[in-house]
Formats: C-alpha cells, sequence, structure tokens
C-alpha cells in the first residue's frame, strides 16, 4: 500500500455533457492538493471489478470540452449486495484512497451513502440531463440538453413553416418534464406536455390551434416530456382534430451528446473543486448542490428525502407567452 492518500472518482448513470469537466477538476484540485488519484472505469461495476487507473494531470488534458464520460459508465446491480460494496471498499483501501466522488444521479448518490456509511466517505456531484436531483436547483448537463433540443426544434421548425405542419418533439425526461418545460419555452412551442401538469387535449390543444389557424397561423410546435410519451399518437390525433398536417419526432440521445455549454463547464469544474475539499476535511456522504444560486453541500439522507417541486409557474408563463 502507498504512504500517500488518494481520491477516486467515478461516473455512474446516464451520460450527461460536463462529466468530464468534473472529472478534470477533481483530479487537478486533488493533485495540486497533494493526493494521488484513481479514475474508475464503468461506475460501480469498476468499484466492484477493480478498475482502476491512476492520472494525472495529462490524463485530463483536453476533456473539458468533450461530452459523454471519458470513464465511462455501466449498470451494477450487484453493488446492493453487501459483498459487493465490501469488495469495492476492499479494492479502495489497498490503494489507500481516502475518499470517492460519485458523478451522477439520485441512484448513485444511494451507492456513495452506502460506501460512506461503511467507512469510504463518498460525495456526489449531481450530473443529469433531466434536473431532477431534488436536492440541487441545477444539475450538470441540462443547459447543454436544452440546447440541443432547440437546435433541433429549430431546424424542425424550418421544415413544419414550409410546409404547414404541427410538429410534435418527444424529449427525454422519463420521471421529470424539466427539460420539457425549458426547451418548450426556448423554441416558443405551441403548447408543453409534462407529466407533472394536467393536460386538456380539447382546451390545451384544438381550441387554441383552431384560433391561430383563423388568424392565418398554420405551423406549430408542441413538445412532449418522454414521460408521458404516445407522440406519434398525438401528432395523429391532432391532425384529426385540427385538420393541420402533423408528425412527430423523438429527439433520443441525440440530447445526452455534445460538447458542454460554458454553463455545464463552469457549474462542472466549481463542483468538482467543492467536493475534493470535503474529502479533504474527511468529510463524507454528502452531496454537493446549488441553491440560491450557489455551491453548497446537503447530507445525502437529507437530499435523498427531499421532492423537487415542479416550476408551475414556468409553465403557466410558457401557456401565456406561447399563444
Amino acid at each position: 500500500m502507498a504512504d500517500k492518500k488518494a481520491i477516486a472518482v467515478l461516473t455512474s448513470g446516464g451520460d450527461a455533457p460536463g462529466m468530464n469537466a468534473a472529472v478534470r477538476s477533481v483530479v487537478r484540485t486533488a493533485i495540486a492538493k497533494g493526493f494521488t488519484v484513481y479514475g474508475i472505469k464503468e461506475g460501480y461495476y469498476g468499484l466492484v471489478n477493480d478498475m482502476f487507473e491512476e492520472l494525472t494531470l495529462r490524463s485530463v488534458s483536453d476533456i473539458i470540452n468533450r461530452g459523454g464520460t471519458v470513464l465511462r459508465s455501466a449498470r451494477c446491480l450487484e453493488f446492493k449486495e453487501e459483498w459487493a460494496m465490501q469488495k469495492g471498499i476492499e479494492n479502495c483501501k489497498k490503494r489507500n484512497i481516502c475518499g470517492l466522488v460519485v458523478i451522477g444521479g439520485d441512484g448513485s448518490f444511494r451507492g456513495a451513502k452506502d460506501l460512506s456509511e461503511r467507512g469510504l466517505p463518498a460525495v456526489g456531484i449531481p450530473a443529469t440531463i433531466d434536473n431532477d436531483i431534488s436536492a440541487s436547483e441545477y444539475s450538470i448537463g441540462f443547459d447543454t440538453a436544452i440546447d440541443t433540443v432547440m437546435e433541433m426544434a429549430d431546424r424542425i421548425r424550418d421544415t413544419s413553416s414550409s410546409h404547414l405542419r404541427c410538429s410534435v418533439i418527444e424529449v427525454m425526461g422519463r420521471h421529470a418534464g424539466w427539460l420539457a418545460l425549458e426547451s418548450g419555452i426556448a423554441v416558443g412551442a405551441s403548447a408543453i406536455i409534462v407529466s407533472e401538469v394536467p393536460f386538456n387535449f380539447e382546451e390545451d390543444i384544438v381550441k387554441p390551434f383552431k384560433k391561430h389557424i383563423e388568424t392565418g397561423r398554420h405551423s406549430f410546435i408542441v413538445i412532449v416530456a418522454e414521460g408521458v410519451g404516445g407522440s406519434a399518437e398525438l401528432a395523429k390525433k391532432i391532425e384529426a382534430a385540427t385538420g393541420v398536417e402533423s408528425r412527430a419526432t423523438i429527439l433520443g440521445h441525440v440530447q445526452r451528446g455534445g460538447s458542454p455549454t460554458a454553463k455545464d463547464r463552469i457549474i462542472a469544474t466549481k463542483m468538482g473543486h467543492y467536493a475534493v475539499n470535503l474529502l479533504e476535511k474527511g468529510i463524507g456522504k454528502r452531496v454537493v448542490v446549488m441553491r440560491d444560486n450557489a455551491i453548497t453541500d446537503l447530507d445525502i439522507f437529507e437530499a435523498l428525502s427531499m421532492k423537487k417541486p415542479f416550476d408551475v409557474e414556468s409553465y403557466n408563463i410558457a401557456k401565456e407567452v406561447n399563444i
């Protein structure tokens, strides 16, 4: 076992633009403080299966602008078992690792909590394009995903306008409508459909569309969250009810890729730096979060138990403005 203390970092769950910027920040901050740093490949799977790689300053050069995660991510159902957690802890102990940074979502943070409770301090950094981490106002990757949806929707709008169509665009967000809401505002969608707010087809689609058609408008954009689904069926229903030719587009995983925006790079860098500062003090079982537009931290158990209210005010603003 080396005498020098070490810190490890892994990415878990779905990839999100800005994860690499967070990894870079963790590595460079830790090295500056005198730690050896290990990257764990493929998340908790790599933790259990001893997939560790020492990272240097050069290891993380030129990754701040890259999407995805250079450490990769994978499922590891075994990590729920006690033997797997103990195996992961043992793999860290033999490298003198005194702390772990986990970059991911709520599911990833549960693993960090379990490790902290078993003696390995772990700190979580929120990274998901869904922006559904209850404890944090912002999650790394969200801004980039909004920009991606906006760019794709603007391109689709060109065709909709040319052919006098309604384009129903389904965006990611299986359990949360944040991406649909904010991208819908950004593209001026005629309607935004999310599971968090009741939706009435006649009142929210048919009547306003017919009113717009009477005033000379014949092309529309409708944003639907993945959790609601049924975009193809909705397009058929809109065409039948309004007479406007309608097509559905499911954007899919294009939303998770791409070079991160400046906002995601900056927040990822700040959160990575903050996480290492916590571990340097021997503090684990925390999640780095953004609250009131400032970087701070919360107990993981508290963070996981919190509920994130949907921004109904912004939803209502979108309905009023995008008429």
